[in-house]
């Protein structure tokens, strides 16, 4: 029934990186993991939903803060051992610190520069004792 399960090349964990991208503007908001159960459920629930390695659960994204990413497209790569998700992320917020992207620092003169704003204050999305989606 899940043939197109095993396709993918999964690790030895049984996980495959997924990597979200904005499916209007190409940015790449964030990368996190997916079990067989994770993209199952991503693929009929239309929402990404992921793997928590540190919590050793599924993570659907968006549960606590809000930031849900609809599901747009699926895509696997050649050597079938990572996933793209292609998302429309409410909110327009993807990471934990309250910005678009997880992506936020750039390698400028030997050193990590922050270069994108935070859009909404990490403490206003997360209730009490939670720094994580």
């Amino acid at each position: 029934m899940n043939d197109w399960l095993d396709e993918i090349n999964w690790n030895s964990d049984g996980l495959v990186p997924a990597i979200a991208q904005d499916y209007q503007t190409g940015r790449v908001l964030m990368m996190a993991w997916m079990n067989r159960e994770a993209l199952t459920l991503t693929a009929s629930e239309n929402r990404a939903i992921y793997w928590s390695r540190s919590r050793g659960k599924l993570w659907r994204k968006g549960e606590e803060s809000g930031h849900v990413q609809k599901l747009h497209e699926l895509r696997l790569d050649c050597d079938a051992d990572v996933v793209i998700v292609k998302v429309e992320q409410l909110g327009g917020i993807a990471c934990h610190t309250g910005r678009e992207s997880c992506f936020y620092r750039v390698f400028e003169n030997g050193a990590w520069k922050t270069v994108d704003a935070v859009i909404k204050d990490p403490k206003a999305i997360y209730a009490e004792g939670h720094s994580h989606d």
